[in-house]
């Protein structure tokens, strides 16, 4: 089975490169990603989209979801402001989408993604699954295997993640959060009927759960698409680009409310994307530490 649509809106490259995921490959010819125990090969081909699987018990519906294909993009973008920057990163990143993700991979990802790279956080993840996943497929590139689940983590040994998953200080912090999300007050369905400020609050109860990464969770793992995480090339974009001036993080947010409302997950990863990928706001940063 495939499924075949339009490009208009999705570009891979977009979708997997603006820090929301961590499980993709970039195999030349296609992206390949894993899922919720699932492989899928995505491919472009001049404006069309192709995704199909190498497993037999390939269910759309997952995809479909997991890519957000329901949603529609266009008018997204067109709701928010219009303001010549904002269009010049909504026009460079025009295919990014936000991924509906497994809630538990997310967190533990983003836990491991504090002050880390995204290689580095790549290779912990994978190691991670190889260590306490189950393997799903195997082709001639590499082994896929699934992210573990809360009873597998809760019972690794930090030492072992430290070692050979290389998650540094981040060891006991994973041992730790995968145990109390096993307890009923972290039911995981429970969580998703918080209102967002009340799960933001219940996430920075987990260990390496700040502000920060707690916003990334509520974004990339229960969409919630008002938050608007804020790290060090967002708060350099919107400095550059909307505020005029240097300000703490802690006001970034403000400004991201006023300008951009309920949508302000989608205007963060387009400008993400575009700060990240043009050094937006790098050369202030120089010329501010130079003075």
């Amino acid at each position: 089975m495939i499924i075949e649509f339009e490009k208009k809106d999705f570009n891979i490259k977009h979708i997997f490169e603006c820090g929301q995921a961590f499980r993709w490959y970039d195999d030349g010819d296609h992206f390949t990603s894993i899922h919720k125990g699932k492989v899928i090969y995505i491919r472009e081909e001049e404006n069309k989209i192709y995704i199909n699987s190498p497993l037999e018990d390939f269910d759309s519906k997952i995809w479909e979801k997991y890519f957000d294909l329901k949603k529609d993009y266009g008018k997204i973008k067109n709701s928010l402001i219009d303001n010549e920057e904002l269009n010049k990163a909504k026009e460079f990143g025009y295919g990014i989408r936000i991924l509906k993700q497994d809630e538990f991979e997310t967190i533990i990802s983003f836990i491991i993604s504090a002050n880390n790279m995204i290689p580095r956080i790549k290779k912990s993840i994978e190691t991670i699954s190889s260590m306490y996943g189950d393997l799903i497929f195997e082709d001639e590139k590499r082994r896929y295997y699934s992210f573990p689940s809360p009873e597998r983590l809760a019972s690794a040994d930090p030492k072992d993640l430290r070692k050979y998953a290389r998650v540094g200080f981040r060891d006991e912090r994973i041992v730790t959060a995968s145990k109390m999300l096993l307890e009923p007050s972290f039911n995981i369905n429970l969580l998703k009927n918080m209102e967002t400020d009340i799960l933001r609050e219940k996430l920075i109860e987990l260990p390496g759960v700040g502000p920060k990464v707690a916003d990334c969770i509520l974004l990339f793992g229960f969409g919630r698409a008002e938050v608007f995480p804020v790290d060090v090339w967002i708060k350099r974009v919107m400095e550059e680009l909307f505020i005029g001036e240097e300000v703490p993080k802690s006001k970034i947010k403000l400004y991201a409310n006023k300008y951009f409302g309920n949508l302000a997950g989608y205007a963060q990863q387009y400008l993400f994307y575009y700060g990240r990928e043009n050094n937006i706001g790098k050369e202030r940063k120089k010329e501010n530490k130079a003075k």
